[in-house]
């Protein structure tokens, strides 16, 4: 029998590696460890091959070639997202999620790139204004990271707060982004209305044959320390510079992390949207829901 459309051809092998029955005890605890692995693997596979390709064509892309580099990944992006919905490595729902992030990020960077805040050195002529078009597919896989690893690990929550209440704060995050080249920047009131609405909420997921949690923020937290790791190779194959790098490269601030933080969550609740999260309920077993 034929999986539904609506899975993807990774949940027959999903199903196949949780059935696998190890010994108990230390042989047990390494395999979930790296089925764990495996799958967060699986769901960075658009941010991972995008990846790979800003470092490749950095080092090994030719100078003078009559396609420009950027439209080059441009290209490279469409294929990848096209080819994963035609093997069926990827579901429309999470297509959809993902067309919202390219126009959410695509805003952003014509805004952001307009005020100095980060340039593209290169030329290119598939863009709009001073962005090329790639540079939304890097927002794209940060939704399709999360959209992804909700339904690998299918994500449940504990004191999720009402959904309204998170929108807000994600629009007040997304406006403030814009607003403090002006405004002051309201950036930490931002984290302390976060942790007020998300300091109980747990996020429940399963790995293999256990639930775990982890309190939400420190997933968030998390997620956006491995973004700036990434943001930190990105920069280093020039896809894109800040202006302490326009003498040659050095480390993406620490501070910026912040900024990510903040993404994050306005990329959860954009995901939150269309999944809507699901009450994780008590069980006979003890473990406080």
């Amino acid at each position: 029998m034929h999986a539904p459309a609506r899975h993807t051809r990774f949940a027959a092998i999903r199903t196949r590696l949780e059935r696998f029955a190890p010994p108990p005890g230390p042989a047990s605890w390494l395999y979930e460890f790296v089925l764990f692995g495996f799958k967060q693997g699986w769901a960075c596979l658009f941010g991972a091959l995008m990846l790979a390709l800003l470092l490749g064509t950095h080092l090994f892309y030719p100078d003078h070639a009559a396609l420009a580099r950027y439209d080059f990944l441009t290209l490279c992006a469409l294929a990848i997202q096209i080819s994963m919905l035609a093997l069926r490595l990827e579901t429309w729902d999470e297509a959809k999620v993902i067309l919202a992030f390219h126009v959410v990020g695509t805003v952003m960077e014509l805004f952001k790139t307009a005020h100095g805040s980060w340039t593209y050195p290169e030329g290119s002529v598939l863009h709009v204004g001073g962005v090329p078009l790639f540079s939304g597919f890097m927002y794209a896989a940060v939704g399709s990271y999360i959209a992804r690893v909700w339904r690998i690990f299918d994500f449940r929550f504990t004191r999720y707060p009402p959904l309204w209440a998170s929108g807000l704060l994600a629009v007040a995050v997304y406006v403030n982004f814009f607003a403090h080249h002006w405004l002051p920047d309201v950036r930490l009131g931002l984290f302390a209305a976060m942790a007020l609405l998300f300091v109980r909420t747990r996020i429940w997921f399963r790995v293999w044959r256990e639930d775990r949690w982890m309190p939400l923020l420190l997933g968030w937290f998390l997620v956006a320390l491995f973004i700036w790791f990434a943001e930190n190779l990105a920069t280093f194959s020039n896809a894109w510079i800040y202006p302490s790098q326009s003498h040659g490269w050095t480390m993406v601030q620490p501070t910026k992390m912040g900024a990510w933080y903040l993404l994050m969550y306005v990329s959860f609740v954009l995901v939150a949207a269309v999944h809507r999260p699901r009450e994780r309920e008590a069980t006979a077993t003890g473990i406080p829901a």
